[in-house]
């Protein structure tokens, strides 16, 4: 083949050039979707590779599909900087590319094939170029967060000095909604500051403290959240917490914590990591959380609807209704208040008697707490009610879903009267081995509450197909979609002023079934 002239390289490297700076133009827009999703790992390479793995065809695609998002991606200064690192190494991959088919330029065709194959490898594996790019830049966002994580633990020490009270709340569910309860709650009576949303991790309560916690606040609400033994502890010596809180125990994350023993473990981290005069608040209807109150030697608050004698914090003359509950608060000692709540099924009772359990330990009387408790609005996409413009009423579950959370959610839809009950959901996920089995059983539940059930995901969803017939559920009234985009579609079709539509569980942008 002949060689070019050097006259006739000019116009092969201006093409060679254009094609990389297009593939480095595509190749960033490629890779904000495995960036989405390494967020959502926290950032942790091995539950990254791991989604890989069980989603392989979702991220070697050519072109990534753009869904709705749950949580979208947000470009945090970590983001920001993570994907200044992988610009960077893209750029060098594509600089030799360049290099290597302008080496060969000489032989037109091999040059050709040099320069597509590596710019198509280029743009295909991003993901890996992101998981280079994380692992460049791990030692120094490690820095970063020590030092954000030093100066918050100072400021903690120093505004503890001053009568801070801090107040950890722990539990595999109930924690976010605990904390908002909680906060409006002890309002009636002091200063709060709580952390916002699901921030619940060392970086996120660092934040909040360096950025917002000051010497007026009173109270420091402060939710903790872990996926693997050791990490409550962490957040814990972060915080500092007078008061812990273990609102629930039960199967979640279970694929990271393998067994329920270890999520005992991890959620008492909290309690150990009080102090000799600090205070251990127990949900004591738990089945899971009950031996932990029961060892403990600190100061032990229980709280629960169950076994009255045995407990500090009560409820009892319970009355769940379609837009509420009401019940008598009591407090040990014989005091007690009639209380009211816009809040929906048992569970959120007990998630308010947690709260008024932090209250009764700070000295309030059970009239403030139930003042508080009355003000009590439903945290979003936590059972909801939403009325829409059509006149089909809409309780909202989405966020997250749960054996206890969702059965609580059926006894809510089960309540109501006159209109067709429908139930639209994916199941439930990160239960480890006993996801199946509880799906089937969430199934049958549904089978004896709901008139259609619409399920998100053919695979996904198969056990709560088989739990369904199995609870005597008519084949003709089960619909199953493979996303909610569909799923929506043929809601609309069957619904009809008065009808209630339970919405349970909205699964994270990574479970997406397609």
């Amino acid at each position: 083949m002949e060689i070019l002239q050097a006259s006739n390289l000019l116009p092969l490297v201006i093409v060679y050039a254009l094609l990389a700076a297009i593939t480095y133009f595509l190749a960033r827009r490629r890779a904000e979707y495995p960036l989405h999703m390494l967020q959502l790992s926290g950032y942790e390479e091995s539950e990254f590779l791991r989604w890989i793995g069980e989603h392989k065809d979702r991220i070697t695609k050519l072109v990534y599909t753009k869904t709705s998002e749950k949580t979208p991606l947000v470009m945090t200064d970590r983001a920001k900087r993570l994907f200044a690192v992988h610009r960077r190494l893209t750029g060098l991959f594509l600089v030799a590319v360049f290099c290597l088919a302008f080496l060969f330029s000489g032989r037109l065709l091999l040059s050709a094939i040099l320069l597509a194959a590596g710019l198509f490898a280029v743009y295909y594996f991003q993901y890996k170029i992101l998981i280079l790019a994380n692992r460049i830049n791990y030692p120094r966002e490690m820095e970063i967060n020590r030092g954000f994580f030093v100066a918050a633990q100072k400021k903690i020490r120093a505004l503890k000095g001053k009568g801070l009270n801090v107040v950890g709340i722990t539990g595999s569910f109930g924690k976010t909604s605990t904390k908002f309860i909680t906060s409006t709650v002890l309002e009636e009576a002091f200063r709060v500051q709580n952390t916002p949303s699901s921030y619940n991790t060392p970086m996120g309560l660092s934040k909040v403290i360096n950025n917002e916690l000051d010497e007026s606040d009173e109270i420091f609400l402060a939710e903790l959240g872990a996926k693997v033994p050791g990490e409550i502890r962490e957040v814990a010596e972060l915080v500092q917490p007078s008061i812990g809180i273990i609102t629930a125990i039960g199967p979640t994350h279970m694929h990271l914590f393998k067994t329920i023993e270890n999520i005992q473990k991890t959620k008492y981290e909290l309690i150990e990591c009080l102090d000799e005069k600090g205070i251990a608040i127990f949900n004591y209807d738990n089945d899971y959380v009950k031996p932990l109150a029961d060892q403990t030697k600190k100061r032990t608050i229980r709280y629960g609807m169950e076994h009255i004698e045995a407990l500090d914090v009560y409820a009892k003359d319970i009355s769940v209704f379609e837009r509420g509950s009401r019940f008598t608060l009591g407090f040990r000692g014989g005091r007690e208040a009639a209380v009211e709540t816009k809040l929906l099924g048992r569970h959120n009772i007990s998630n308010l008697l947690a709260a008024a359990s932090v209250g009764y330990v700070l000295g309030m009387d059970p009239e403030a707490v139930a003042k508080g408790i009355a003000r009590v609005e439903p945290v979003e996409h936590r059972l909801n009610i939403v009325d829409s413009p059509t006149g089909v009423i809409v309780i909202d579950d989405a966020f997250n879903s749960n054996p206890v959370g969702a059965r609580a959610a059926l006894d809510v839809l089960g309540q109501f009267e006159g209109g067709k009950k429908i139930i639209v959901t994916p199941g439930m996920v990160e239960l480890g081995d006993m996801e199946d089995e509880e799906n089937y059983k969430l199934g049958e539940e549904i089978a004896r509450v709901a008139d259609y059930a619409i399920l998100v995901g053919e695979k996904r969803t198969a056990p709560i197909q088989k739990g369904l017939l199995a609870g005597g559920f008519s084949k003709d009234r089960m619909i199953v979609r493979n996303s909610l985009e569909e799923a929506t579609a043929s809601l609309a079709k069957i619904t009809a002023r008065g009808d209630v539509v339970l919405f349970e569980n909205d699964l994270p942008d990574s479970y997406d079934e397609e």
